[in-house]
């Protein structure tokens, strides 16, 4: 009788944050795309008679929104990249000047996980001699190739995403008949966010009926007061 053979350990297998980076980036840029893009030209619509001005500023909130969305993506986690250099950097001094108190440091650290004393200084003097800085950046920091800022990815996700969200409504406000513009605009932008709840809830791992529901219920505040507005505030133009 043959032996079972064991497959490899694999530390990612039937996981999924190792996909939260991009995906938020993503999942915010393509969401922000179909909402922004379809509440301005609801908007739009419920202010005007014609066709021209909904695509005109549908197209221009769809080239601005991606441009805005990649730029304040690669902003703000830049400045994430900073804080984590920043640290890293403080934490190499700390080990060249303070190397006992940072390996207590560490041991604490394991101490406050579930080891016991002896076990948690021995794990931390062991890592200490295979990768100082890694151990501490890792444990003391929670800085790890998982979470740690990826600027550019970011960027290009979230400006993408956006393109492919905003590009919906756009279509939909180019073809499909001026008479019901406002209604197929929100049954088709609220159909692309249902859409894309199940397939973000679904690539990350979590409940795709809570995100289905999230998404449904903010896109229609969204949109409904963008369209309030446009009534209210509206002119033919």
């Amino acid at each position: 009788m043959t032996e079972p053979t064991s497959k490899p350990y694999n530390s990612l297998e039937n996981h999924y944050i190792h996909r939260s980076n991009w995906l938020r980036a993503a999942v915010l840029g393509a969401n922000d795309g179909i909402l922004s893009t379809a509440s301005l030209a609801i908007g739009v619509a419920a202010a005007s008679d014609g066709r021209e001005p909904i695509i005109l500023a549908t197209l221009a909130g769809l080239i601005a929104g991606a441009l805005s969305m990649a730029a304040g993506e690669y902003v703000s986690v830049s400045s994430q990249t900073d804080i984590e250099k920043a640290d890293i950097e403080r934490e190499k001094l700390q080990l060249e000047n303070e190397p006992e108190l940072e390996l207590q440091h560490l041991a604490e650290i394991y101490i406050e996980r579930g080891l016991k004393e002896e076990t948690a200084l021995t794990v931390a003097k062991e890592l200490t001699e295979h990768n100082a800085l890694g151990a501490h950046v890792r444990d003391e920091l929670g800085i790890t190739d998982t979470s740690q800022a990826k600027p550019i990815q970011a960027a290009f996700a979230s400006g993408i995403a956006f393109i492919v969200g905003g590009t919906l409504p756009f279509m939909v406000s180019l073809l499909l008949p001026l008479k019901t513009m406002e209604i197929s605009l929100y049954g088709f932008s609220l159909f692309f966010l249902i859409i894309l709840g199940a397939i973000s809830a679904k690539t990350g791992g979590s409940n795709i009926k809570a995100a289905v529901i999230r998404i449904t219920f903010w896109g229609t505040v969204a949109m409904g007061l963008t369209a309030l507005a446009g009534y209210l505030f509206g002119v033919n133009l």
